[in-house]
């Protein structure tokens, strides 16, 4: 029997259509796309720019460009606010806990309100779940959970300074499967100061749940961290891994996130997510909107975040941009 490639398992098991998404989490166009509400889709922080780990790759710089929740407001105050400004959905996040959990339990009584009465989509990101946690979660209605997925001992206990173990982020996985969240995963290629250690093992222990969509992110250095001089993996070894991810997850969506190194690199990663059977990206360096076309592909361009995989162009009145 034939040994099919990435690109043709995609097709086998997908229709032609590619997704490129825009969420608000930073300024940004290109020539083939200028989003017409940056305001549309918003991370939250409720923990302002605090996080108890301080990971190495990211020194609570990812925070600081979020909404915080600030004193005296709650949830619903700071979602009726961003309604106002045009926004349609949230990513509920946050700095984590010293066990590796947002601290979300608190927040998350707002959820349900903030979708019946301002009709907006919400998105958390979880951290590492405790039996608790995932419970509220389920309770709270939310539309989907991110967490990153970590499949290395080390690099759980040197980059997120946690004392925890690869079987803690097997249990998330198995607690938010267990109360039939839908599961929005992400794996971080070359987490370990640039070096792929651990990435193979998470997708396998991804591979063995119902998630709705894979998310795969690229170490980004950034400035003022312990990381900011390594260097993030190379394009043929990331290449090989959307490779692998396609063969272990033929049926399961696969999408490239917002986090990945920027300049000419980031053309040929966006070009090899294409061409090794991915479903879609966050942020398209220029031109591959036409590249995508050029493969026999149907872009279709949303402004919101790549997890939503699943909400199609109807996500509670968020609407798909046409292609000039």
């Amino acid at each position: 029997m034939k040994t099919l490639a990435p690109f043709e398992i995609r097709q086998q098991n997908f229709d032609n259509t590619f997704e490129f998404y825009a969420p608000g989490l930073k300024s940004w166009q290109t020539s083939e796309w200028q989003p017409t509400n940056p305001k549309r889709f918003l991370p939250i922080s409720v923990t302002g720019s605090s996080c108890a780990l301080s990971c190495d790759h990211c020194q609570t710089k990812v925070l600081q460009g979020m909404i915080s929740v600030r004193m005296g407001e709650n949830l619903f105050d700071v979602a009726s606010k961003l309604k106002e400004g045009g926004s349609q959905g949230l990513l509920i996040s946050g700095g984590s806990t010293k066990t590796g959990g947002v601290p979300l339990e608190r927040h998350l009584k707002h959820v349900q309100r903030i979708k019946e009465e301002l009709g907006m989509t919400v998105i958390a990101h979880s951290g590492v779940v405790s039996p608790r946690l995932a419970d509220a979660l389920a309770n709270s209605g939310v539309d989907g959970v991110m967490l990153d997925i970590i499949g290395a001992n080390e690099t759980i206990r040197d980059v997120y300074h946690l004392d925890l173990t690869v079987a803690d982020f097997d249990r998330s996985l198995e607690l938010l499967s267990s109360a039939s969240l839908r599961i929005i995963p992400h794996i971080i290629l070359g987490l370990h100061y640039g070096k792929f250690l651990g990435e193979h093992v998470a997708l396998e222990m991804i591979a063995k749940y119902d998630v709705s969509t894979l998310i795969i992110v690229i170490l980004t250095p950034l400035v003022s961290t312990p990381m900011e001089h390594v260097t993030p993996p190379s394009v043929e070894d990331v290449s090989s891994f959307f490779a692998d991810a396609r063969v272990a997850m033929p049926d399961t969506r696969i999408n490239l996130g917002c986090a990945r190194p920027m300049g000419s690199i980031k053309a040929e990663l966006d070009h090899a997510a294409i061409d090794l059977g991915l479903n879609g990206m966050a942020y398209p360096a220029d031109g591959t909107i036409a590249y995508a076309a050029k493969k026999g592909l149907d872009p279709k361009l949303f402004e919101w975040c790549c997890s939503m995989s699943w909400a199609g162009s109807i996500a509670d009145g968020l609407s798909e941009v046409t292609l000039s």
